[in-house]
């Protein structure tokens, strides 16, 4: 069984499928909605929509007879965890590096 971060990964490599889920931040759509912006056939976009169902980043419900997608923020959370924590250290200021050095190393202060 796949790890479910390389799951949520996988699924956020794709451009089209990134697409998608910025599309349903709006609101739930209809997967003919979702389809019609890309140039590609309505195929194609089901099968990106089951990867994203797959990776719990969407839900696809019938209603009628219209399937709907909506978006699972919450599916992404582990992720956005995992990319947090490349987040804990501060940005170096290297101008304040470059003192620091030449103050403590030996010689440090000449050209």
């Amino acid at each position: 069984m796949a790890d479910p971060l390389d799951t949520t990964f996988a699924a956020l490599a794709d451009p089209t499928r990134r697409a998608i889920l910025t599309m349903l931040l709006e609101d739930d759509m209809a997967v003919t909605d979702v389809a019609e912006p890309f140039e590609m056939s309505l195929a194609a976009i089901s099968k990106h929509l089951v990867i994203l169902t797959r990776a719990g980043l969407i839900a696809q419900e019938k209603r009628g007879r219209v399937k709907w997608c909506k978006l699972q923020p919450d599916a992404m959370r582990a992720a956005l965890v995992w990319m947090q924590g490349f987040g804990q250290f501060e940005p170096v200021n290297l101008d304040a590096f470059e003192r620091f050095l030449a103050a403590e190393l030996p010689g440090g202060d000449q050209p």
